[in-house]
């Protein structure tokens, strides 16, 4: 089995759990939708359409990449479309703002409802990180893979601030860039008055970093590890 065999094979796994968890997320949001008759939370199944792009794009750069094609167009395309829409998978975990008050009666069903869909799209957008982040690692070292990763994550910062508080879109980098570079320098410019946007952007990139720190150490555990995971070599009695 060759080395590109293994890297796909691997990622079968992830893969399909992540389908199954967007189906269930959705099919859970569609029995909400027909036992109460209606369909405010549609939103939340085209967000995490969103969460799926980046994936979609990483793997076709990964694809490229392994079949000696990364400085062509299309590499070039896929990875650009990564890097706009990376954002989109961390950022259902603010639909949480959509809940409202506790008193409301479906709150907590809404809350787990909301929760499913953001970690289905976190774990999403941390896969495609990862796939970036090793192709990062894979030409530059790891030390700049994880430099890679940290700057991703303050980027994505700002971004998930500019879709929920200024109302930004990916596809407004290319359908009108002329008035998103006007609202970003205006943003910069007011940061000094109103300090949120810059300290709201900080936090939601430290929570991404953490985050996805986080998983990429559960996710290197292995299963065949002793019955006694802190001890290396347990004494025989």
């Amino acid at each position: 089995m060759n080395h590109q065999r293994y890297v796909n094979q691997s990622l079968l796994l992830p893969l399909a759990m992540l389908v199954f968890a967007s189906c269930t997320s959705s099919a859970l949001l569609g029995a909400r939708m027909i036992l109460l008759g209606h369909h405010h939370q549609l939103y939340l199944v085209w967000n995490l359409f969103l969460a799926w792009l980046p994936l979609l794009f990483a793997l076709a750069a990964c694809w490229m990449e392994q079949n000696g094609r990364p400085r062509r167009w299309p590499f070039i395309g896929a990875a650009t479309g990564w890097f706009f829409f990376f954002p989109n998978a961390p950022y259902i975990l603010t639909d949480l703002i959509h809940l409202g008050s506790k008193s409301q009666r479906y709150y907590w069903p809404d809350l787990v409802l909301i929760l499913l869909f953001a970690l289905t799209g976190l774990v999403l957008g941390f896969l495609s990180l990862f796939l970036m982040q090793r192709m990062v690692a894979h030409r530059y070292g790891w030390p700049r893979g994880w430099l890679f990763v940290a700057g991703m994550a303050a980027l994505s910062g700002f971004g998930i601030y500019a879709g929920r508080f200024l109302r930004w879109n990916s596809w407004d980098v290319i359908f009108n860039p002329i008035d998103l570079l006007s609202e970003g320098l205006r943003w910069v410019i007011a940061m000094p008055s109103e300090p949120r946007g810059f300290i709201l952007p900080v936090l939601f990139g430290v929570m991404l970093f953490v985050s996805y720190l986080t998983l990429y150490g559960l996710t290197h555990l292995q299963m065949n590890q002793p019955v006694h995971p802190l001890i290396d070599n347990a004494p025989e009695s």
